[in-house]
């Protein structure tokens, strides 16, 4: 089905009365965050669930999304009572305001934490993992061209 789900999960949502239930929709509403306006609503619906795992999932969905628009509604998060959702509400800012959605898992940017959703994601990661390690050098190098 692929995308096309996303608008039935969506859908389903208010419908759903038990809290794994909700947290699955958005679960597998994620990989479509980026590109599926319907599935990118759930998330930003699901961030005030009463159930702490449904909010969870609803935050790594707004993180997956890397989407501008979700920065007021995770910001509404950091005054939630519950501290763990304060943690992911700022772990999704974070990796929204980096463009860099491994930061949801990788808190501490140390980048040895991935989180593949589609495929390609990790190779994205590689690829900062590489210029992490090479800039350091780079400007080794090109120290003494600068004297």
């Amino acid at each position: 089905l692929g995308i096309s789900v996303a608008p039935y999960l969506a859908e389903f949502y208010p419908e759903a009365k038990k809290w794994l239930g909700r947290a699955s929709l958005v679960f597998y509403s994620i990989p479509f965050a980026r590109e599926s306006e319907a599935a990118f609503q759930l998330g930003a619906t699901a961030l005030t669930d009463k159930s702490y795992a449904v909010r969870h999932r609803a935050c790594s969905l707004c993180a997956y999304s890397l989407r501008q628009d979700a920065l007021p509604l995770l910001k509404r998060l950091l005054k939630h009572p519950d501290l763990k959702t304060v943690s992911d509400a700022k772990a999704a800012i974070d990796a929204i305001r980096h463009q860099n959605h491994h930061y949801f898992y990788d808190r501490s940017h140390s980048g040895k934490t991935f989180w593949e959703v589609n495929r390609g994601d990790y190779q994205i990661s590689e690829q900062s993992r590489l210029l992490r390690w090479l800039n350091p050098v780079i400007s080794w190098l090109s120290a003494p061209l600068k004297k």
